[in-house]
């Protein structure tokens, strides 16, 4: 047979490209083109498949170099629970990023993706990712207790166990909610101390709920929370009892009628008691109390003080004494409590017995006419004696 013209051979393989291309497998100079791309090629995913210890701001991002991305599923599993983390596909459908700019702390991620690609063939990619555990973490202590029933004048306490720089991100993770509905208002003492109250006491019967969700949020540099949890109190019955260092009277009131006046005896000349308003934070049936612990020497050492209620955190209490004989409603003696008469190991029957069993954590004790001072915001629960407005300016949101 002859040889058909190489001319002819150049035409019968360009008869046969053409027809490649019309069926989309294509022709190129290395043979056919189009072949489909692995999964790793097709949908590009950082961080990295497998990868241990990622940095939390590393970005997270799912591509693709041509196609259009279909779906995106991201979970994050940390302690035990599993949680999809939100986010979107871009307009073009090329990339898809997470709402969160940052990486959760000590989590596995895993990362399910869904692509068209340029030839219309589906592509799924599976890669997982741990991201790095901090050296440091945060949590935060809670007053009041789960489930308490507490007096109108309850200020809610966080103290945080490492210094907060970034407050408004703490602010932010701490939710307080009221029924009926009412306005609570955070305020930073310090670094440590994050206080929330209302304008008002609150009103008897509330509910109130505080969640706490502190988990990952970096509160300093390298410092995330470990707490995701929540706590609810009930407000109680309104009282008030009102001390007059002058007339050595305390006259309690429960929703503004008198229960009682009683006899009391305050903080002598040269150690008097604050003045304004406190609030009730500990009740002990007998405590120890030493002069040393509060700057007062070796003055005294009492094992058994009865019927003890706190009042600030520098040692002012509300407490029974039996061991000042008469000076009841006569003088003051005490080193800056107020005293009420008992007797050696307590009895409900004497008025410092008799008021500790009406009292709550949480009722609002108020000293006047004292030769002191006003006790300070921080010292206990005294906020109250804060007004509204510089009350709420110690919030870092607002």
């Amino acid at each position: 047979m002859r040889r058909a013209p190489r001319t002819a051979m150049s035409l019968v393989a360009l008869v046969l490209c053409g027809f490649l291309l019309a069926t989309t497998a294509g022709c190129g100079p290395d043979g056919l083109v189009g072949e489909p791309r692995s999964p790793k090629d097709a949908i590009r995913v950082t961080p990295d498949d497998s990868a241990r210890d990622v940095p939390l701001d590393e970005r997270l991002l799912v591509r693709v170099p041509g196609g259009r991305l279909e779906s995106v599923r991201v979970v994050r599993s940390q302690d035990a629970g599993r949680r999809p983390v939100p986010g979107r596909i871009s307009a073009d459908g090329l990339s898809w990023e997470p709402a969160a700019k940052r990486l959760a702390p000590a989590a596995a991620y895993t990362v399910d993706a869904l692509a068209l690609d340029g030839h219309g063939r589906r592509i799924a990619r599976h890669t997982t990712f741990r991201t790095r555990v901090p050296e440091e973490r945060f949590i935060a202590y809670s007053a009041p207790e789960n489930r308490a029933t507490v007096g109108t004048g309850t200020i809610v306490s966080l103290e945080f166990s490492r210094p907060v720089t970034d407050r408004a991100a703490v602010e932010r993770a701490v939710r307080i909610t009221a029924e009926p509905p009412v306005e609570v208002v955070p305020h930073w003492f310090g670094k440590e101390r994050l206080d929330l109250r209302p304008e008002k006491y609150w009103r008897p019967g509330t509910k109130v709920t505080v969640a706490l969700r502190l988990r990952d949020v970096e509160a300093a540099p390298g410092v995330y929370g470990l707490q995701d949890r929540t706590f609810g109190f009930t407000v109680g019955r309104e009282q008030i009892s009102v001390v007059d260092a002058v007339r050595h009277t305390m006259t309690v009131r429960r929703s503004g009628d008198v229960l009682a006046t009683l006899p009391i005896t305050a903080g002598a000349p040269e150690s008097t008691t604050y003045n304004g308003l406190m609030v009730v934070t500990e009740m002990h049936e007998t405590t120890r109390m030493n002069s040393r612990t509060v700057g007062f020497g070796g003055e005294y050492d009492i094992p058994d003080v009865p019927h003890a209620i706190r009042l600030t955190s520098s040692g002012t209490f509300l407490h029974g004494n039996y061991w000042a004989g008469g000076v009841f409603g006569k003088t003051n003696v005490s080193h800056g409590c107020v005293g009420l008469r008992d007797v050696k190991g307590g009895s409900p029957s004497t008025p410092a017995g008799w008021f500790f069993d009406r009292t709550l954590i949480g009722d609002v004790v108020e000293v006047r006419g004292s030769d002191d001072g006003t006790v300070a915001a921080d010292n206990g629960l005294g906020g109250w004696n804060m007004g509204w407005d510089e009350w709420r300016a110690g919030s870092a949101v607002r």
